[in-house]
């Protein structure tokens, strides 16, 4: 139970390595776009790639050329859906939540903060964390594709009200 063989230990060893530099290699083909900030289907992929990960270190029935072949599999796959959400809206609709407006010229938006469930001190923090004091001098705050929020002062926007076309 606590010990089995070196051999085992050394296996993990060396296929952990070797794992290790492939996926790094496969990633550095793929491009920023995969180590990029995370939406909620980039999540799933890093999560199987760590899945992937240590199934090839500890399952002695996967060798290292199957668990990197999954592993290039997974960044294919994260290439072609991130190709077709560039070239078609539906998929990216799918793949992406759009970014949802919870204040807007000073004044929260309730249901949007509900469906989003994000509460009024999340957005005052938001708003803090931009050095902002008063919520009048706020155009909006916008909660992104990502889960960061955006806070735009009305200085930056240049006009009021120019979120109001965004989801939300």
């Amino acid at each position: 139970m606590l010990f089995d063989s070196w051999e085992n230990i050394y296996r993990i060893a060396v296929v952990g390595i070797l794992a290790y530099a492939g996926l790094v290699l496969l990633l550095r083909l793929s491009g920023n776009r995969t180590l990029s900030k995370m939406n909620a289907f980039d999540l799933v992929v890093t999560v199987a790639f760590g899945s992937t990960l240590s199934t090839i270190l500890v399952n002695t029935d996967v060798t290292l050329a199957e668990g990197l072949a999954a592993l290039g599999l997974l960044v294919v796959l994260q290439l072609a859906i991130t190709w077709c959400s560039v070239r078609f809206s539906f998929v990216n609709g799918i793949v992406k939540t759009r970014p949802t407006v919870l204040m807007l010229d000073g004044e929260m938006r309730h249901a949007a903060m509900k469906r989003a469930r994000v509460t009024e001190d999340e957005v005052r923090a938001a708003v803090r964390q931009q050095g902002q004091g008063a919520l009048e001098n706020i155009d909006a705050v916008i909660l992104e594709s990502d889960g960061s929020l955006s806070v735009i002062s009305v200085s930056q926007a240049g006009s009021r009200s120019a979120y109001g076309t965004l989801a939300g």
